[in-house]
This record gives C-alpha cells, sequence and structure tokens, in this order.
C-alpha cells in the first residue's frame, strides 16, 4: 500500500514537471515569435521610409527637369521670325532666319530638338534642319496629340518615340497666334536619355510608367515597353494611333504590381531570380499620370529579424532555466521564513503607504504652487503659440508654392533674354521704333518680377496684431495672385464674383493667408476633375459679411465632414500636406471674431464659408459701448 502510494506521488510529481516543461517551451517559442514579428515589422518600416525617400529623390528631380522646360514653348511661340515663316511659307530667307533661330534655341537651352509647325502640322522649320535623314523638316505630325492638344487647349504634352528619329522624348507644344488666331505651332523635344542612365547606375530597381501602366523609363531594360497589366482594345488603339512607342510590341510583364502610393510587399520571380518577397514603392509623377515604382528586397531584414527572434527565444530559455534554478534553491528556505516575510511585508507596506501619502500631500502642495504660477503665463504663452502656428502655416503654404514662384520669375527672365536679343537685332536694322518697343516690354518683365518678389515678402512677413476695415476685393486680388502658377499649371478657372465695396473687419495679412489655403485647396481638388472650375463670392450683411469658396470637383464624404478641421487630417496623398491648413485657418478666422464652416454645394463640389463681422456691425458696436 506504501509502494503504491508513492508510486502515485512520484507519477503526480513527473507529469507535473512534464507540464511546466512544455510551458515553458511554449513561452520561449511564443517570445522567438512576438519578437520576430515586432523585429520584422520594424526593419520593414524603415526599408519603407528608406525607399519613400529614394523613389521621392527620382521623382523630384524628374519633375524639376521637365518644369524647367515647361514655359519655353510659349516663349519661342512670340518670336517674330518664326510668325514670319509662318506667314510665307515659300520665302526661302524667313524659312533661314526660322531655322537658324530654332538652332540657337536648342543649344543654348541644352535641349534635344525645337520645330515649328503650321496650322496643319507640317514641320516648316526645326533646330536639327541640317541633319540628313532625321530631319523634322516636311513631316507632318497632325496626328500627335501634342499638337491636336495645343491647338485645341493652348498646351500639349507628350512623351513616346519619335516618329522621324526614332528616339524617345518629351515633348511640350505651344501654339503660335497672331490676332487672337492659332496660325501654326512650336515644339520642343527634352531627351530623358540621361535620367534614365541615372536610374541604372544607382543600382535601385526602378522604372517609370505612363497612365496606361507602360514602362518607359526603367533601370531593367529588359522591362522597357512591357506594361504591367495586360492593356485594352481602346488602349492600344489610342497609342497605335498617336503612334506613341513606334514599332515595339506592348507586351505584359508577366506579374502584377500594385499602384497604391502606400508602400506594399508582393511575392516576385524576377528573372534570373528566386520568388522572394518585394518592397514596392509608388507615387505619382508629373503631369500626364506617370507613376515611379521602386522594387526593394527584404531578404536581409527577414533574416535579420529572424535572428532576433531566435535570439529571444534562446534567451527567454536561459532566463527560464535560471529562474527554475532559483526557485528551487530557495524553495525551502522561503518556507521556513514565510511567516517572517509575511509580517515583514506588512510592515513595508504600512510603511511605503504612509511614505506614498506624504509624498502626494507634498507633490499636491507643489503642484498648487505651480499651477499658480503658470496660470499668469497661460495667456501669454497660448497667444505665443497660436501666432508661431499660423506663421509656420503661412511659411508652409510658401513652400508648397515653392515651383510655381519659381516658374513665376523665370518666365519672365526668359522673356528678357528673348526681348534683349531681339532688341540687339533690331538695332543692328536700325528700327528704332521696335527697339523702343521691345525695351518698353523688358521694362513692363522687370517690373513684373519686382511686384511678385514684393508680394511675397509682404505675404511671408508677420502681420499686425490690429484688425481694420478690410476691402475684400483687395484681398482676394492679392491671394489670386499667389496662387496664379498653379492655376495656370493644372488650367483651371477662377471666377471673382466680389462686390469692391463688400467690407469686414479683419486683419489683411490673415485674411489672405485663409484665401490662399482655401484656394489651393481647391486646386488640388478641381485638378483632377473634369470641370476645373472655381468660384469666390462675397456678400456684406448688416452684420456679418460672408466669403464663399466654392470648387466643382466631388465634393466631401459625409463622413469626412466633422474630421476635416481637425489637425493633422487630410484626404492629400502622402507627402503632399500635413492636415494643419484647416485648423490653422479656422483658428485665424475665429480669432478675428468670425467663423469658418464647409459644406457641399447643391449644384456639386464643396463650398467654404467665412464668416466676419461686417464694418457696420463693428461701428454699432463702439457706439453702443461709447453711450
Amino acid at each position: 500500500m506504501k509502494v503504491f502510494s508513492r508510486f502515485s506521488s512520484i507519477r503526480k510529481y513527473a507529469g507535473g514537471w512534464r507540464f511546466r516543461l512544455l510551458l515553458a517551451l511554449l513561452c520561449c517559442l511564443l517570445t522567438g515569435w512576438g519578437v520576430w514579428k515586432e523585429s520584422l515589422a520594424r526593419q520593414i518600416g524603415q526599408l519603407s521610409q528608406q525607399t519613400f525617400h529614394r523613389v521621392e529623390f527620382y521623382r523630384l528631380n524628374l519633375e524639376s527637369l521637365l518644369a524647367r522646360n515647361a514655359s519655353l514653348p510659349r516663349v519661342i511661340a512670340v518670336e517674330e521670325r518664326l510668325k514670319a515663316l509662318l506667314k510665307n511659307p515659300e520665302d526661302e530667307h524667313a524659312r533661314k532666319e526660322a531655322n537658324h533661330y530654332l538652332m540657337n534655341i536648342a543649344n543654348s537651352a541644352d535641349i534635344n530638338a525645337a520645330y515649328l509647325m503650321d496650322w496643319k502640322g507640317l514641320a516648316l522649320a526645326a533646330s536639327n534642319h541640317l541633319s540628313p535623314g532625321a530631319s523634322f523638316v516636311g513631316h507632318n505630325y497632325s496626328f500627335r496629340p501634342y499638337f491636336i492638344d495645343a491647338m485645341s487647349k493652348g498646351l500639349g504634352i507628350f512623351y513616346g518615340v519619335g516618329a522621324t528619329t526614332g528616339y524617345p522624348g518629351y515633348f511640350i507644344t505651344a501654339p503660335v497666334e497672331e490676332n487672337g488666331e492659332k496660325i501654326g505651332a512650336v515644339t520642343v523635344k527634352l531627351s530623358l536619355e540621361n535620367f534614365e542612365t541615372a536610374m541604372i547606375r544607382s543600382g535601385d530597381t526602378v522604372f517609370l510608367a505612363d497612365a496606361h501602366g507602360i514602362v518607359f523609363l526603367s533601370s531593367a531594360r529588359q522591362w522597357k515597353y512591357h506594361s504591367l497589366t495586360p492593356l485594352d482594345e481602346e488602349a492600344r488603339g489610342r497609342i497605335a494611333a498617336s503612334r506613341q512607342y513606334g514599332n515595339w510590341r506592348i507586351a505584359p510583364l508577366g506579374f502584377v504590381l500594385p499602384t497604391q502610393n502606400r508602400p506594399r510587399i508582393v511575392r516576385l520571380a524576377l528573372p534570373d531570380d528566386e520568388p522572394q518577397d518585394y518592397l514596392v514603392q509608388s507615387v505619382e509623377t508629373g503631369p500626364l499620370g506617370w507613376r515611379t515604382m521602386l522594387l526593394a528586397e527584404t531578404r536581409q531584414e527577414r533574416q535579420n529579424a529572424l535572428l532576433a527572434g531566435i535570439a529571444a527565444g534562446l534567451t527567454m530559455a536561459v532566463l527560464l532555466l535560471t529562474v527554475i534554478y532559483f526557485r528551487l534553491h530557495i524553495q525551502r528556505y522561503n518556507e521556513r521564513r514565510q511567516a517572517e516575510a509575511a509580517l515583514r511585508q506588512a510592515h513595508d507596506e504600512l510603511e511605503k503607504r504612509i511614505g506614498e501619502r506624504t509624498a502626494a500631500l507634498r507633490a499636491a502642495n507643489a503642484s498648487l504652487e505651480e499651477k499658480i504660477a503658470t496660470l499668469k503665463t497661460a495667456e501669454s504663452i497660448l497667444r505665443e503659440t497660436r501666432d508661431s502656428a499660423v506663421q509656420a502655416g503661412k511659411l508652409a503654404v510658401l513652400g508648397q508654392m515653392a515651383a510655381g514662384i519659381g516658374h513665376e520669375v523665370n518666365q519672365p527672365l526668359t522673356a528678357l533674354h528673348t526681348f534683349a536679343d531681339n532688341a540687339a537685332l533690331l538695332l543692328e536694322r536700325g528700327e528704332l521704333d521696335e527697339v523702343r518697343g521691345n525695351l518698353g516690354t523688358i521694362k513692363q518683365m522687370a517690373a513684373r518680377i519686382s511686384f511678385l518678389v514684393s508680394e511675397i515678402k509682404r505675404f511671408a512677413r508677420k502681420p499686425p496684431q490690429e484688425k481694420q476695415a478690410v476691402r475684400i476685393a483687395e484681398v482676394v486680388d492679392q491671394a489670386l495672385l499667389l496662387v496664379e502658377s498653379k492655376r495656370r499649371q493644372i488650367g483651371a478657372r477662377i471666377v471673382v464674383e466680389v462686390p469692391c465695396e463688400a467690407q469686414a473687419l479683419a486683419e489683411p495679412q490673415r485674411l489672405e493667408q485663409v484665401l490662399v489655403n482655401l484656394l489651393l485647396n481647391a486646386l488640388d481638388v478641381v485638378a483632377e476633375a473634369d470641370e476645373k472650375r472655381i468660384v469666390v463670392s462675397a456678400r456684406a450683411g448688416a452684420s456679418r459679411t460672408r466669403i464663399l469658396v466654392r470648387d466643382s470637383g466631388p465634393g466631401i464624404a459625409e463622413d469626412i465632414l466633422p474630421q476635416l478641421f481637425e489637425p493633422f487630417f487630410t484626404t492629400k496623398a502622402a507627402g503632399r500636406g500635413l492636415g494643419l491648413g484647416l485648423s490653422i485657418s479656422r483658428m485665424i478666422v475665429a480669432e478675428l471674431g468670425g467663423d469658418l464652416d464647409v459644406r457641399n454645394h447643391e449644384s456639386g463640389g464643396a463650398a467654404f464659408i467665412v464668416r466676419l463681422l461686417s464694418v457696420q456691425e463693428s461701428g454699432d458696436r463702439d457706439q453702443e459701448s461709447d453711450g
């Protein structure tokens, strides 16, 4: 009987240890798995940040290259020598002068080519007129989208393989006008070969795809002129009609890549490589709906995470073994000293509670003294913080408009160069009246640059903290000047319906900052809309003056409306906004004694309403307080 009882005890003891061993093993596995998962997420997050910066670097460099020459065709289109050839295409002297001018432009502006077409698309002069077999002269390009868009919309942009030379390039076309009539068009061709070479030398797996998903620039040459997804018949028809990619047969790549702006992990089997996970980073690029995409291997990150998980599991095993050892070692000691330890614990807890209560009383007393001191400075700190936030928002707006401001200054400078050359040529001919006209135009261009710089300095300056009677029309004009470059870039139309006599009690620069924020948001919304129209209206009432900024976009979803004015909330893509503009604008309007609200207009689009105290209402309140 005793033997049986002892055997049962041993079996129960052994079963308990097996359970503990299994529990310890499970704990080690869970620890290793958790550390592996957390480490992998951190590693992938760091890789995502690195790839985002790299793909943004490619995007910004390409967009900078395209933007530098965006206004060049418009400047060339005002040249009288080109108009003379369009008026008399059979005049050999006019043709020679036009060819010479275009060749000088191509050399000085470092572009691939520049050529002149008549209203039917026939090339009459070109910078490469001396190149046998590659000259554009005599070829008809009326089928090209850049010519069609320039003659119908005022500007044509296109990327494709040259129909004459067979070399790809970025085409920018502007119409040549005479007395309001389009008599021809000027095209500038930019080569992106150097940019593609830089992509190849970078060592990154990076490429650019057009709006149809066709890869046209790539660090992996075997992917070039392949599509991310199969093309439908309509897309193939448009590409064939425009001969965008010449005789290249566009075939799918053989694997699918996500095109969302956020990073995604996909498993791919690239040529000459085993299947593995890649991080795909993608951003929108340029005005033609391009997308820059970068693929980064995650093999090293996964290996690092696996090593971290194994190390954590082994560390947990060592820790558990150490705990078990010490637990077995002190178990008997703890049993003997259990009563004494319990008494000591009760005594320590009592002393601890007394100490905590005393410390809490001291802390409360100190906190009360600090709060008394803090309350005296809270109001001034709050005011300084709000002013800093408003100024930061203003500088952020200037940062967003930096490219447009550079374009606004660069365009008159280019025009100054052209008119100066014309003046020198006219002076040699003795045509003094034409020289005076050119000098007058140069003076106007210089005055335009000076006015633009002064407006930017005035906008960036901290405004005085005094409200006054402000004419709404003047403030709207100043805001429209600052957003003009972006409006022209996307081809939007801004309709102003502001009475000259409409006034409100405000600070001009702060109200201008609010209107600039609302106009920039509206331009972002209508950039992708079919109708690019923005209406700015104002109405002065007896007590309130209302300013309305309405766009022709799709409107705002009802579930987003309550969050729209929250700080850091934005519906824009990553890298295009911090979500502070509307919250800062509402704060500015509130400080001016008004309110800023938003609603969806019944005829479509979103409408932002700014309500301010009218000048009449302000005067009535002053009279009542005086009485």
